[in-house]
C-alpha cells in the first residue's frame, strides 16, 4: 500500500497517494517551466491550481478520500498537457479559439456559469453578466433595464436583488467560466495575458488622456456633458422603441381582430359594426395598420439608433417603399373620412306631439324605463350594437334628453324630437323617422324609454331623441330618482332635486317650486313656497279729499274676487267685483 501525503491546493486539503503525488508535482513544474518568463505567471499558477483542486473536489467521495492515479489522470485530461496547448505571442487569434471543454466525465460540452462581469460594467456588472450568460449583447438587457424603470421603478428592485445573489468573477477560472470557455491551461494562460495587457494599455490611454487633461481642462468637461448626454440619447432611443413596439402589437390585436374580441374594445369597433365601412374589411384593417404602424416602426428605427448608433441603416429602397405605402394608406383614410363627413353634413328631424289626460288633482309621475334585454347596463349617450327579439340586429343608444317646459295652455302634452343626420336633408329628415322610441301612461304615470333603437341597415348617424315635457300652472308632480341621468331643464324654470324621489313640485306662474324639499336645498329659490311670489298683484292705491281708493288685479276673499275697493270720507267702504 503506498503512503498518502496530505497536500494544501487551492486553499483546500487533500489526501493524495505517493505516486500521484509525484504526478501531479512533475505535471505542475512543466506548467511552470512552460510559462517560464510569460507575464503573469504566478497568477496563471494560481488559477490552475484552483481549478486542479475544484476537479479533485467533484471527485472527493468523503473527506477521508484518497485521490490516486486514476483522478490525476483525469484531471490532466481535462486540463491538457502544457506542451500542447502553449500560446506563442505571435499566434493569431482566431488560433487560439475554438476549444471545447472536457468535463470530468470525458463529456465535451461548454459550461457556463452565472457570474457578474465588473470588468464591463457600467454599475455592478449584473447586465454583462447576463449577457455572457445568455450569449445576448448586454446592450439589450440594458435596454431592457431602461424601460422597467418606467413601470414605477421596479428596474432598480430586480437589479438591486441580482446583484446581491449573482457572485463577481473574480479569478481568471471564474472569469472562464462566465463566458462558456473551457478552463484549460491555454485558455487560463491566454485569459491572463490578455488582462495584463488590457492593464498595461488602459495604464498608458490613462497618462495619455491625463496629460491632454492637464493641458486642456475644459475638454474634459465638454468629454463628461457628451457622456451625459449620450447616456441621455440612450434613454430615450429606449423609450421609444418600447412606446413602438406596443403600439404596433395593439394594432396588430386590434386592426386584424376588427372587435371580434367582444372583451377588447378599440375605437375603430362600433364604427365598423354599425356598416359606417362600404368597403371589404380587411381593407380598413391594412389602412389602419399602415397609417399609425408605420410611423412608429420608424419610431423603432430611431430608438435602436439612439441605442446602437454602429446599427446599420434598412436601406432606400426599404425606406421609399414603405414611405409610398404610407402615403397611399393616408390618402385612402383621408377620402373615407371625407365620405363620413358628407354622411354627416346635414341634420333633419321628426316631431311628434300628444296630449297627456290627467284627472283633477291628480299629481303627475314621472320616469324612466329601460329594455331588460340590452339597454340596463350601456352609459349615457353610449352606442352598441345587439339583437332584437327576432334576432335581427339593431343599434341601440342612450342617446335620449329630458326637458320640462312651461305650457301655455291648461292642457299637459309631451312632444318627441327625434333627430339625425345625412347626406342630404331629405336623407337625415328619413334616418330620423326610422328611429324607434316609445312611452306610455299608466293612469297618472308616464313611463318613458332611457333609451333608442333602428334597424342596422340606417348606420349610426348621431340619432338622438329630445323629450319635452310641457306642463300647465298649477299642475303637481313627481320626478323618479332615474330622470336625473337624462334631465337637461333650465334650473331657471325646473330645478331637479337629486336627494328624493318624494319631493312634489308644484308649476307657478314663472317657474317650478319644491312644496316639501328642505331648506338646504334652496339654490334656485324654489323650496317652501305655497304661494308664486309673482302671482301677487301690486295695489295701486289712490289717495284724494273725498275718498282712498284701492285697485289691483285680484283681492283674495272668502265671499269672491274683488277688483276695486273705496273708502269714501265718511268711513264707508265700497266693493267693486
Amino acid at each position: 500500500m503506498n503512503k498518502t501525503v496530505n497536500i494544501n491546493l487551492g486553499g483546500f486539503f487533500y489526501h493524495i497517494d505517493e505516486d500521484a503525488y509525484q504526478k501531479l508535482s512533475r505535471y505542475f513544474d512543466a506548467i511552470k517551466r512552460s510559462l517560464k518568463n510569460s507575464n503573469g505567471q504566478d497568477e496563471i499558477i494560481k488559477d490552475i491550481e484552483l481549478r486542479v483542486s475544484e476537479l479533485f473536489s467533484e471527485k472527493q467521495k468523503s473527506d477521508k478520500h484518497v485521490i490516486g492515479l486514476k483522478e490525476v489522470d483525469e484531471v490532466i485530461a481535462v486540463m491538457g498537457q502544457p506542451e500542447d496547448y502553449r500560446i506563442d505571442d505571435e499566434q493569431s487569434e482566431n488560433q487560439q479559439t475554438g476549444f471545447s471543454f472536457t468535463n470530468i466525465n470525458g463529456d465535451k460540452t461548454r459550461l457556463k456559469k452565472l457570474y457578474r462581469d465588473k470588468d464591463h460594467a457600467m454599475v455592478g456588472g449584473v447586465l454583462a453578466g447576463l449577457g455572457h450568460y445568455f450569449g445576448v449583447d448586454k446592450s439589450w438587457f440594458r435596454l431592457i433595464f431602461l424601460c422597467m424603470i418606467s413601470f414605477y421603478g421596479t428596474g432598480f428592485l430586480v437589479y438591486i436583488i441580482l446583484w446581491i445573489v449573482i457572485p463577481e468573477a473574480v479569478t481568471t477560472t471564474e472569469k472562464l467560466e462566465m463566458t462558456g470557455e473551457p478552463v484549460t491551461i491555454s485558455n487560463i494562460e491566454k485569459k491572463v495575458r490578455q488582462e495584463f495587457e488590457n492593464v498595461s494599455y488602459t495604464f498608458s490611454d490613462f497618462q495619455e488622456k491625463n496629460k491632454i487633461k492637464n493641458q486642456n481642462f475644459t475638454n474634459s468637461l465638454g468629454d463628461f456633458i457628451l457622456t451625459l448626454l449620450n447616456i441621455f440619447l440612450k434613454f430615450i432611443g429606449g423609450m421609444l422603441i418600447f412606446t413602438g413596439f406596443l403600439t404596433i402589437v395593439a394594432l396588430l390585436i386590434g386592426v386584424f381582430t376588427l372587435g371580434n374580441i367582444h372583451n377588447i374594445q378599440f375605437p375603430w369597433t362600433t364604427f365598423i359594426e354599425t356598416g359606417n365601412y362600404d368597403y371589404p374589411i380587411w381593407t380598413f384593417g391594412l389602412t389602419m395598420f399602415f397609417v399609425v404602424g408605420i410611423p412608429f416602426f420608424v419610431l423603432i428605427l430611431l430608438g435602436l439608433k439612439l441605442v446602437s448608433p454602429s446599427l446599420k441603416s434598412i436601406g432606400n429602397i426599404t425606406k421609399n417603399t414603405l414611405l409610398a405605402i404610407w402615403i397611399l394608406s393616408l390618402t385612402f383614410a383621408i377620402a373615407v373620412g371625407v365620405q363620413q363627413i358628407g354622411a354627416y353634413s346635414n341634420e333633419g328631424r321628426v316631431v311628434k306631439k300628444q296630449n297627456i289626460s290627467l284627472q283633477p288633482n291628480d299629481t303627475l309621475q314621472i320616469k324612466f324605463r329601460y329594455n331588460e334585454n340590452f339597454a340596463n347596463d350601456i352609459q349615457q349617450n353610449e352606442l352598441n350594437i345587439t339583437e332584437d327579439s327576432l334576432k335581427n340586429k339593431i343599434i341601440f343608444s342612450n342617446n335620449v334628453h329630458f326637458e320640462i317646459k312651461k305650457s301655455n295652455d291648461k292642457m299637459v302634452y309631451i312632444q318627441i324630437e327625434k333627430q339625425a343626420n345625412g347626406s342630404s336633408l331629405s336623407d337625415a329628415k328619413q334616418r330620423a323617422e326610422r328611429i324607434n322610441y316609445g312611452f306610455k301612461m299608466e293612469g297618472n304615470q308616464i313611463w318613458l324609454d332611457n333609451y333608442l333603437t333602428t334597424n342596422l341597415d340606417n348606420k349610426f348617424r348621431d340619432q338622438e331623441v329630445n323629450i319635452i315635457l310641457y306642463v300647465p300652472k298649477g299642475l303637481l308632480f313627481k320626478v323618479d330618482e332615474n330622470v336625473k341621468e337624462y334631465d337637461e331643464s333650465d334650473n331657471d324654470f325646473f330645478n331637479l332635486h337629486y336627494s328624493s324621489s318624494d319631493y312634489i313640485y308644484k308649476v307657478g306662474k314663472s317657474k317650478v317650486f319644491c312644496t316639501n324639499c328642505p331648506d338646504d336645498e334652496n339654490d334656485y329659490d324654489d323650496v317652501n313656497y305655497d304661494v308664486d311670489l309673482d302671482e301677487m298683484a301690486i295695489p295701486e292705491v289712490n289717495i284724494n279729499e273725498k275718498e282712498i281708493n284701492i285697485k289691483t288685479d285680484t283681492i283674495s276673499n272668502t265671499k269672491g274676487d274683488l277688483k276695486e275697493l273705496k273708502i269714501s270720507k265718511d268711513g264707508i267702504i265700497i266693493k267693486t267685483k
